[in-house]
C-alpha cells in the first residue's frame, strides 16, 4: 500500500513537474522571441532604415507601400537564425539574402543573441520545474520551443512585405519553423536546461 501510494505521489510530482515546465516554456521561450527582436530592433533600426530610405524613396514616388523599419528589422533577426530573406528577382527566380552575412562586419554579434536568450531560458525553465540532473534539465529546457514556434511561424508571415504580381519580400518559411522555431529553441533551450539540472543542489 505505501509502495503503491510513493509510486503514485511520485508519478503525481513528475506529470506536475512537466506541466510547470511546459507553461514556463511557453512563458519564457515567448520571451526569448520578444526579447531577441527588441534587441535587433535597439541596436539595428537606424542601419535598417538607412538602408531602406533609397527603396522606399520610389516606392513612394509611385504610389507603392513603404517598407516599415520594424518589418525590415524581423528580416534582420530571422537572419540571426540564418533564415534566409527570399527577394524576388526582375529576372528569374527569387533571391535568398542574409543581410547580416552580406554586411560589412559590423553586426556579426547578432548571430549570439538568440542562443543566449535561449541558453538563460532553458535555464529558467529547468529551475522553475525544479530538475535536479542534467538530463531533466535537458528535457524541460527544451520545451522553450514551446512558445518560441508559434511566434517563429507568425513572424515569419507578419514580416512579409508583398511586391506586384503575387511575390513578397519575407523569411523562408521552411527555414524560419524547422531553424529559428523548432532547432534552436530545442538545442539551445536544451543545453541551458541541462546546466541547470547539472548545478541543482
Amino acid at each position: 500500500m505505501s509502495s503503491a501510494s510513493t509510486g503514485g505521489t511520485s508519478a503525481t510530482g513528475g506529470e506536475q513537474s512537466l506541466a510547470r515546465g511546459a507553461v514556463f516554456g511557453a512563458v519564457a521561450g515567448a520571451a526569448a522571441y520578444v526579447l531577441g527582436y527588441l534587441v535587433t530592433y535597439v541596436t539595428q533600426s537606424g542601419r535598417v532604415e538607412e538602408g531602406l530610405s533609397g527603396i522606399n524613396f520610389f516606392a513612394d514616388l509611385f504610389g507603392g507601400e513603404t517598407i516599415s523599419v520594424w518589418r525590415g528589422v524581423g528580416w534582420v533577426f530571422y537572419n540571426a537564425h540564418f533564415v534566409d530573406v527570399e527577394v524576388p528577382s526582375l529576372i528569374g527566380a527569387a533571391q535568398s539574402v542574409n543581410f547580416i552575412a552580406e554586411s560589412d562586419g559590423g553586426f556579426t554579434y547578432l548571430y549570439v543573441v538568440p542562443p543566449l536568450l535561449l541558453l538563460v531560458s532553458g535555464v529558467a525553465i529547468a529551475r522553475a520545474a525544479g530538475a535536479a540532473t542534467p538530463v531533466g534539465g535537458a528535457r524541460f529546457g527544451a520545451l522553450a520551443t514551446a512558445g518560441y514556434l508559434p511566434l517563429a511561424l507568425i513572424g515569419a508571415f507578419l514580416f512579409r512585405y508583398a511586391v506586384g504580381d503575387g511575390g513578397s519580400v519575407a523569411p523562408t518559411l521552411v527555414t524560419a519553423v524547422l531553424l529559428a522555431g523548432i532547432v534552436y529553441p530545442a538545442l539551445f533551450g536544451a543545453v541551458g536546461g541541462a546546466a541547470a539540472g547539472a548545478t541543482a543542489e
